[in-house]
């Protein structure tokens, strides 16, 4: 057991922990990072990146947060590889306790703690994960120029994922396990009008089939959840589109949270309504989830605690 004192205490370790613990540490606030259950975040989880600037070659995604993660410790972010398990955001200084029986005090603290992607809970997509399976369109849909891909579920994100892939893919199945969708009327048109988009009603994934070597995805076992009935489609790659959750419930009770569980911060910043607490990257942002946002985030989300905690040593 340790005490960790700090102006600055940054939980989660993706980009938006990672960028605001690099901009903290050069403006001297000598902030420690607790890095989370997930070193590097969701990144870590990805094959290759092509979108992110600076690299004009694709890097894999533990790599690049490798690289994030070594660029902070460079210039003075203090890690400890902890997971808080409960917070006091009442009281200032704000106080943390972790797995470890850990205690980090801090003047200000940035939340960068993500949202993790709704699985199927499959053992064949935890086996072709990165390897075919993806939760992401924007990420990975260029993999799948001219191929044939599968996106599974119902709502606004399934909806526009599949229309998304039609920019690269050869044709779209969507498969929904209901017999109508809950997306928008709008998306839904637009799904309808595509030529390129086909849909499997009322079956749900039993089955993702591949190679073992080289590791790929080839096809899809679906269940009719009427008849029982099974079938098998061929595809190239599979995008599970069922939403994502906040990595919020440590804050439940402290912070304002949206329906879904975001944390809502003021507009056009990082400020929580608890002054002194901000929020970067992913477990705040339901709608883009972008590596390069999420570091965008956590740069704003540093600056603002800078200000913050000038103001405090002015008071």
């Amino acid at each position: 057991m340790a005490e960790y004192k700090s102006r600055l205490l940054i939980i989660g370790s993706g980009p938006a922990g990672y960028t605001a613990g690099i901009y903290a540490a050069r403006a001297g606030l000598k902030p420690v990072l607790v890095s989370g259950n997930q070193i590097g975040g969701q990144l870590t989880i990805t094959t290759e990146v092509e979108n992110f600037p600076g690299f004009p070659e694709p890097v894999m995604g533990g790599d690049l947060m490798q690289k994030m993660r070594d660029q902070a410790l460079n210039v003075g972010v203090k890690m400890v590889d902890d997971i808080i398990t409960e917070v006091d955001l009442e009281h200032h200084p704000f106080v943390c306790s972790s797995e470890n029986a850990n205690s980090f005090v801090a003047d200000a603290v940035i939340i960068a703690t993500g949202a993790s992607a709704r699985w199927l809970g499959l053992p064949s997509e935890e086996k072709f994960r990165g390897f075919g399976v993806s939760a992401c369109a924007t990420c990975d849909g260029f993999f799948y120029r001219n191929k044939n891909v599968a996106v599974v579920g119902g709502g606004n994100s399934a909806v526009d994922e599949a229309i998304y892939l039609t920019n690269f893919a050869k044709n779209v199945t969507l498969i929904h396990r209901r017999d109508t969708l809950r997306a928008d009327k709008v998306l839904q048109e637009r799904l309808m009008n595509n030529h390129k988009i086909n849909v499997i009603w009322n079956c749900v994934v039993e089955e993702i089939q591949g190679t073992d070597s080289p590791l790929g995805v080839t096809g899809l076992k679906l269940k009719n959840v009427k008849t029982d009935n099974t079938t098998t489609i061929a595809v190239d790659g599979v995008f599970v589109a069922i939403g994502h959750h906040p990595n919020t419930d440590l804050f439940k009770g402290h912070l304002q949270l949206d329906k879904e569980g975001y944390i809502i911060t003021k507009n056009d910043s990082c400020e929580t309504n608890i002054p002194g607490i901000f929020a970067a990257g992913d477990v705040r942002d339901p709608k883009y989830r972008q590596a390069v946002i999420a570091a965008g985030s956590g740069c704003i989300a540093a600056l603002e605690a800078e200000k913050y905690l000038a103001g405090l040593e002015e008071a």
